[in-house]
Formats: structure tokens, sequence, C-alpha cells
């Protein structure tokens, strides 16, 4: 995945709302991924600010972490992103849903989403180490489903819908939520709160979807 927020060229055509919903995917998934780039920072801190008469919801916290990003510095980003989720045996807040679901790591909620993204003929890559039921994984899965990929048009609402709800809402808020009250949480403090305000809205959104 690239380090810009900017959305690449989708080789289907998709609605303004659904671009919108997989480029946040896209930004939740590199968020996660791995530390913030220089390149990914300064793309974010430039990004438009969303209108907010609020003050709450998601142009709140989306806004946040814009603000967040123009301030933070790379390497300050990137010891955080190793003290919480990296550590030295134990990580201080898991990215695995797995993890969240059943208490355990490689459990049988991780064999059951394998069985899954097969089904949906998604594989992981070969070239990574990163396991389907990260989070990181989960939003790139979501935002492929959303707009489709080279070979691949995009998924149903009722299977965006049912992957969301058997794969992401049952514990996805709750790692967010765990992030923002660790004490070694600054900077994923703001991407925690953005995820989780953008995952409420999907829940909401596809809790209308028939």
């Amino acid at each position: 995945m690239s380090g810009d927020t900017e959305s690449a060229a989708l080789p289907h055509p998709v609605a303004p709302e659904d671009r919108a919903r997989a480029d946040l995917y896209a930004v939740v998934a590199r968020l996660f991924a791995a530390p913030p780039d220089a390149a990914f920072l300064a793309a974010l801190g430039a990004a438009p600010e969303l209108p907010d008469e609020s003050g709450a919801g998601l142009p709140a916290a989306y806004n946040r972490l814009l603000r967040a990003s123009r301030a933070m510095d790379v390497d300050a980003a990137a010891q955080e992103y190793t003290d919480l989720f990296v550590g030295v045996g134990k990580s201080e807040v898991n990215l695995h849903g797995s993890h969240w679901q059943s208490g355990f790591m490689m459990d049988k909620p991780l064999a059951a989403l394998r069985t899954d993204l097969a089904d949906l003929g998604l594989e992981r890559r070969e070239d990574t180490e990163m396991l389907e039921d990260h989070l990181a994984a989960l939003a790139e899965v979501m935002r492929l489903l959303i707009a489709g990929g080279h070979g691949r048009a995009p998924a149903t609402l009722v299977e965006q819908k049912r992957f969301f709800n058997e794969r992401i809402a049952s514990w996805a808020p709750d790692c967010c939520d765990a992030i923002c009250a660790s004490p070694l949480a600054n900077y994923y403090v703001r991407a925690a709160e953005c995820a989780k305000a953008f995952l409420a809205i999907e829940r909401d959104s596809f809790a209308m979807t028939p």
C-alpha cells in the first residue's frame, strides 16, 4: 500500500460515497500496518479538513488526526508504534481479531477468516508476515470489497455487511478503546479515535442495509 491518502485510480466505477469509504479504509490500513513514514504524515497533514459543525463524530476525529499528523515527528511516531503494537515479548495492544474474539492468537476465528477469504478469492501475500486477522489487513479487505481491484468487481453491500459484521464489528472498536486508554499512546489516540468513529458509521449504515 502506498504512503499517500489520495485515491488510486480505481479499476471499477464506484459512487463518490463508496470511493470515500474505500479511501478511509485505506487510511486505517496504512495507519495500523506499520509506523507512519514522513511521506504519509505529510500527505495526511496536507489533506483538507472535513466540515465540522458539531465538533463530534467522524469529521472531528478525522480533523484531529490531520492536525496531529502535521505536528508528529516521524521518529517519535515509529517509536510509539513499536511500543504499542510490537513491544518486547508481548505488545501493549494486540491488533489481531483472534486475540480479541477468543483470547488467543492463531485460534478458531483466524481459521474461519481464512476460509472466508478463500471463498472471496483472496489470499495472503507471500511477501508479508502480517496475519490475515490484523486490523490493517481487514481494513484492506474492506477496501477491496468496496472498490474492487484489477480483475475483481466490487462486492455487493450484502457481502460487505456480512464481512464487516463477522470479522471486524465485534472487536475492532474495543481495540481502538484500548489504544486510546494506553499511557503509551499519543499520535495513535487520534488514529484510534478516527478509526472507531468511521467504523461506527459503517456499523450504523450496514444496520440499515436489508
